[in-house]
């Protein structure tokens, strides 16, 4: 990775910043299971899917939601599907969705609590944007974790109506910075929809690498440097905490 002429970097939220890599859908069963709820796999997976097809269809988050709201219109979504298929009861739904919630609100706090210095610092010698697919509310969850104001830019999918893997809202993402696209590192947790689409258009990449969705990595094809903290990326930019 050739860092001599970076003056930018672009970072996803969701896995990358509040999970350290990890699929959400990894540590939303893990919650489930620390809430005490045990249920099949693949059946929480279904759930999973039919939610986040949902949202995509009806608008449920509003952008004053910060990210424990989020989690508690998920989690109710989810477990009212896993109701109405008859895998758990109502009572079960009524008592851990907001366990889930809170377990699920929990983790996002701690993994952003550890990577904020990194994102003070890199705000230090970087211009810090940031390109996330999400739901139209992620100032509220910045501003809720309090990294809201390491980031001069903020393109969201829902906002801007295109989302990964499509190159143009990372096209957006350059733009907003004022860079060239060999002047910009993006750092993402996923191979197709953060590396490939901007390697694609230039930039350099480093990938937090974490559990993938069902299991089934991805295959690093362009040998970019991988990293499960982001506080990882320091020594390869020259800097130190």
């Amino acid at each position: 990775m050739n860092t001599n002429n970076l003056k930018g970097i672009l970072l996803d939220y969701g896995g990358t910043l509040d999970a350290h890599g990890d699929h959400w859908s990894e540590i939303i069963y893990d919650c489930y299971v620390q809430s005490g709820l045990a249920i099949d796999k693949e059946e929480f997976r279904q759930s999973y899917v039919t939610t986040e097809r949902a949202l995509a269809v009806k608008r449920y988050i509003f952008p004053g939601h910060n990210f424990l709201d989020l989690m508690k219109i998920k989690i109710d979504l989810q477990l009212r599907d896993l109701t109405e298929r008859g895998i758990i009861s109502e009572a079960e739904h009524q008592l851990h969705a907001p366990r889930i919630a809170e377990l699920c609100y929990g983790e996002a706090h701690c993994s952003i609590h550890s990577i904020r210095p990194t994102l003070e610092l890199l705000q230090q010698h970087f211009a810090l944007g940031l390109v996330s697919n999400f739901y139209g509310n992620i100032e509220s969850v910045l501003l809720d974790m309090g990294i809201r104001e390491c980031f001069s830019s903020i393109i969201e999918s829902a906002v801007v109506g295109v989302r990964k893997p499509n190159p143009a809202i990372f096209a957006l993402g350059i733009t907003a910075l004022g860079l060239q696209p060999s002047e910009i590192l993006v750092v993402g947790d996923s191979y197709r929809k953060d590396i490939q689409p901007t390697l694609a258009l230039g930039c350099q990449a480093v990938w937090v690498k974490g559990r993938p969705w069902k299991g089934t990595p991805e295959t690093n094809a362009d040998q970019v440097p991988e990293i499960t903290h982001l506080s990882e990326l320091l020594p390869l930019l020259g800097l130190d905490l």
